[in-house]
């Protein structure tokens, strides 16, 4: 088959996980419309603020719309939060304290949130330096929880916080699902029912008709320029959860004692109300473009993960290749298809963060937007790349022929 043959074949190939992913997108939709009405959200909450940020009309109703939206009692919703690791590390610091330990059950974190631990580096004011303790659980070899190990560590008293990764990072597994989700909650709940359990939610927004949250997570957290912003949110973060956490995350954002009264925005609040009235559909387009091209690498030959036949928890779609040199040319397509930078030819860099050279490719709206066709990995054995995003199926149906041609020339 040629390049527009495989990627036909792949497009009929998933017309059933298609139609799954429409029927979680219109429960979501739902749900975010209800958020939306249920607030009485008009075009006076769009408008900007300046100076502290006092009585934000926008501001608040737009944590109190995203609460509602996320099945949550509570949220922050922020543009000063500059990406969802700043978000995850607001969660943390704002509820461990001196001499606790926060147990993480997926295992190491991703590269850059481990400086921010201390787990990796030296860099100052990480928890590390503040006397919280880190303690990682691996995943089973099947990817799943350990569920014993997780047991057992909870009679360590000097654990507060239960941490869960919900996305996979820069490894070869499948996303935590929210049943796994609420099977974990329920033993820690059972067993200790005093520990926050905070969920790095990124990359996982709207992907199932049910949030951390609901089945048990105290704390979500996570990026707007990810799953919950639709493509169209500028910059920003959420933490969001029940109330009491809440409060804790809002004095460690701004200044204790003020927590969330003040800060403000001189710019629009529009692209967040419409960016989260919009991430149930773009959501569904991410995972649609990610199953078409799981599927189209499974024709070429390729190992994927999660395989195009796998329900998703996240928007993520692993492939790993033979050779770096097949890493590049895949970039290199996801490059030349996208509407921004298609001329650019990626090359691998030292990212910060990062311990080995990484390659990505995003030509993007918004910069490092996710929910934006994208991809990146390290350079390092196995040689694998992590692709993500799709504004719109269709563009995801060209890239996929674009990749195709690449891959087989």
């Amino acid at each position: 088959m040629n390049p527009e043959q495989i990627v036909l074949q792949a497009h009929r190939d998933t017309q059933n996980q298609r139609e799954r992913i429409e029927k979680i997108a219109y429960c979501n939709q739902v749900r975010v419309l209800d958020a939306f009405r249920s607030n009485n959200i008009s075009a006076r909450h769009f408008a900007p603020t300046n100076g502290y940020g006092y009585d934000d009309i926008g501001r608040d109703a737009l944590d109190a719309t995203f609460a509602a939206a996320m099945q949550c009692e509570d949220a922050l919703v922020r543009p000063q939060i500059v990406n969802g690791s700043h978000a995850i590390f607001l969660a943390l610091s704002a509820n461990a304290k001196n001499n606790t330990t926060i147990l993480s059950v997926t295992g190491e974190p991703y590269d850059t949130l481990q400086g921010a631990i201390g787990t990796q580096g030296s860099s100052s004011n990480s928890l590390k330096e503040f006397g919280v303790r880190f303690y990682a659980i691996p995943l089973l070899p099947n990817g799943e929880l350990d569920i014993e190990q997780i047991t057992q560590k909870l009679d360590d008293s000097s654990i507060t916080i239960v941490y869960l990764q919900r996305s996979r990072g820069y490894s070869w597994r499948l996303a935590i699902s929210i049943e796994e989700m609420a099977k974990c909650f329920q033993i820690v709940k059972r067993k200790r029912p005093d520990v926050c359990i905070i969920v790095d939610n990124c990359y996982g927004e709207f992907t199932d008709v049910q949030e951390p949250v609901y089945v048990g997570a105290d704390l979500i957290a996570g990026s707007l320029i990810k799953n919950p912003g639709g493509g169209i949110a500028p910059t920003g973060g959420y933490v969001a959860g029940n109330a009491s956490y809440i409060t804790n995350v809002a004095n460690r954002l701004t200044v204790p004692g003020m927590g969330r009264e003040v800060g403000s925005y001189a710019a629009s609040y529009r692209p967040f109300f419409q960016g989260l009235f919009m991430a149930s559909h773009v959501t569904s387009q991410c995972l649609m473009t990610a199953t078409l091209f799981a599927r189209v690498f499974e024709l070429l030959g390729l190992e994927t993960m999660p395989r195009y036949t796998d329900n998703r928890s996240d928007i993520i779609q692993a492939v790993r290749f033979n050779s770096p040199s097949d890493m590049e040319k895949f970039c290199v397509a996801i490059q030349h298809a996208a509407p921004i930078d298609s001329f650019v030819v990626p090359q691998a860099w030292d990212m910060p963060g990062y311990a080995d050279k990484v390659i990505m490719a995003a030509g993007a709206f918004v910069q490092g937007a996710t929910t934006e066709l994208s991809a990146d990995g390290p350079i390092r054995e196995p040689y694998t790349m992590y692709m993500q995003g799709g504004l719109t199926y269709e563009h995801g149906r060209y890239a996929a022929i674009e990749v195709a041609k690449a891959l087989t020339n």
